[in-house]
């Protein structure tokens, strides 16, 4: 999508959702209502820092609360995280049973160090049985997580079942729209390439170019990871 001009940075949300859908940047959930446009330089007049950013369209990413509330203005150099509109993240992260997130294995320390300073940067792995700290009690990203396992198990058990149908996987790709958290759906679909594919395509904001012919993830072009 090219490049927009804003004069208020509020009035960048339609876009943004144009471009990436109504989910969030960071957490991956859905929320038709109550995403705000999220500086990842953060914007802060009061201590003149990243003015020349405010109106940055390259500065833009959509926020939940809960994501907002914990990055807060946190100061972080652009080249000390692994952002996911610039990294393929989804190499970075690992997804398991009950919606917990660790940072993947077999990365660079360099790598699982701007790994870890996003997670801990929004909070991602805030889980009431992870290691990434409890999450405060208006935080629900952690039982959202949950659901969405067990909703996509259940949609997998069906999908086996049924033989993996074309309407089949078409509900499927709607359940998962409908849910969001897309990692959580490309990772207990793994083994089913056609399905996959189907959610990389369904899903607006994803970059088809993080994963190759067969939905197995590769490094973001001209991107380290």
């Amino acid at each position: 999508m090219t490049k927009k001009s804003h004069t208020r940075y509020g009035d960048a949300i339609g876009d943004l959702e144009e471009r990436l859908g109504r989910y969030c940047s960071y957490c991956e959930r859905r929320l038709p209502i109550g995403l705000a446009v999220e500086h990842m330089a953060p914007k802060d007049p009061q201590r003149n820092r990243n003015r020349d950013r405010e109106l940055d369209w390259d500065n833009f990413l959509l926020g939940c609360t809960n994501c907002n509330s914990v990055k807060d203005d946190t100061e972080v150099a652009d080249d000390d995280v692994l952002w996911p509109d610039r990294h393929n993240t989804m190499l970075a992260f690992a997804y398991s049973r009950g919606g917990l997130v660790r940072v993947a294995g077999g990365l660079t320390p360099d790598l699982q160090r701007r790994a870890r300073a996003l997670m801990e940067l929004v909070g991602l792995d805030r889980h009431i049985q992870g290691e990434g700290g409890q999450p405060a009690k208006r935080d629900q990203r952690w039982m959202d997580r949950e659901e969405a396992w067990a909703t996509a198990q259940l949609f997998r058990s069906r999908f086996e079942i049924l033989g993996g149908s074309d309407e089949v996987r078409s509900s499927v790709v709607d359940a998962a729209r409908y849910c969001g958290l897309f990692s959580v759906w490309f990772a207990v679909f793994d083994g089913h390439v056609g399905l996959r594919l189907a959610l990389i395509d369904a899903f607006p904001g994803t970059a088809a170019s993080c994963f190759d012919q067969d939905g197995s993830l590769v490094n973001r072009p001209g991107a380290e990871i």
